[in-house]
């Protein structure tokens, strides 16, 4: 596997006899999306903040891109771009000349400041606004064009802190899709920090899940699901109708279910069936069972996603099984 493009090892942070950020090990790879999930307090801006040189962790390394973030603070800031939750711009410039001047402070000179600008506003679909002022833009128009932005200095990496908070269901849409498209095409690779579950969820490679300073879990959200519910991540509850059959009981169906792969555990009770299981396999299950003549009655399935996760983490539930 290749370094990590974001590497953590050990790292604390302590503001007096409070613990923000305890003993953090963190991996990030390249072209990856990576969620940092987690309530408020829970340590994620704290990360972001060590991991871009603007605050020191009190223990450990933190390393971007091969540079250590402690030591050489300014040269992570010139492989980082950073997307907060509210973008501050020029309200009396248009979107154009606010990514110009920011163009030119990052050295580039005017003609090709202004073609670097016009081409970004295109990729995130701001073309047609470019010209109107920044103060007159939607907050999705905002986050866009900050993501043009963070853009202009060709970031390795791209973190969002929070970037759909106050935006409307189409722009959040519209900020996801561009946000896996820059990870999918250009191969940047983005930390994505968020207490939504299911914006996560949609975009991310892997999730991190934080709380009081600790990431106590990693993984994608088939892993982590797997971790936390030992018989599957998919539970198949379904009602059997025995008029033209023998009747059925939870070991009679696992045996009749037997060849179907995937399967790890069969109960009944007040006259369903739940089966937990790998993958979903309810059509596969619905056809054994017409075939050996039962009628159902009903079938619903259930994937154990991350807002399953998320709660089974955060509300203690991690001893039930």
């Amino acid at each position: 596997m290749d370094s990590p493009v974001i590497q953590l090892n050990g790292v604390t942070k302590k503001y007096g006899d409070f613990t923000a950020v305890n003993g953090l090990e963190l991996s990030v790879y390249a072209g990856e999306i990576f969620g940092l999930l987690g309530p408020n307090g829970a340590g994620k801006s704290t990360t972001i903040l060590m991991i871009m040189g603007l605050t020191e962790p009190s223990f450990g390394v933190v390393n971007v891109c091969g540079v250590d973030s402690t030591s050489q603070p300014i040269e992570v800031k010139k492989k980082v771009g950073y997307l907060p939750e509210d973008v501050g711009f020029y309200d009396d410039l248009s979107g154009l000349d606010n990514l110009i001047y920011t163009a030119r402070l990052n050295g580039l000179e005017y003609g090709l400041a202004k073609e670097k600008a016009n081409e970004l506003l295109d990729r995130v679909g701001l073309a047609n606004d470019k010209n109107k002022k920044a103060g007159k833009y939607s907050k999705g128009m905002r986050q866009r064009l900050g993501l043009a932005d963070v853009l202009i200095k060709n970031p390795q990496v791209i973190i969002l802190d929070e970037p759909t908070t106050g935006i409307d269901p189409k722009g959040v849409q519209e900020l996801l899709s561009l946000i896996k498209k820059l990870s999918t095409e250009h191969h940047i690779t983005v930390l994505f920090s968020s207490h939504n579950l299911h914006q996560v969820q949609q975009v991310c490679d892997r999730v991190g899940i934080f709380v009081e300073g600790k990431l106590l879990a990693e993984g994608n959200v088939k892993e982590l699901s797997q971790k936390l519910f030992t018989h599957g991540m998919f539970l198949i509850e379904l009602g059997v109708d025995h008029s033209n059959a023998t009747p059925l009981d939870a070991e009679g169906l696992e045996k009749l279910l037997k060849p179907i792969k995937g399967i790890q555990k069969v109960t009944a009770s007040q006259g369903r069936f739940q089966i937990e299981c790998s993958s979903d396999i309810s059509s596969s299950i619905a056809k054994a069972l017409i075939e050996a003549k039962y009628e159902l009655n009903f079938l619903s399935k259930k994937e154990y996603g991350l807002d399953a996760i998320y709660n089974r983490y955060f509300e203690g539930g991690l001893n039930d099984e």
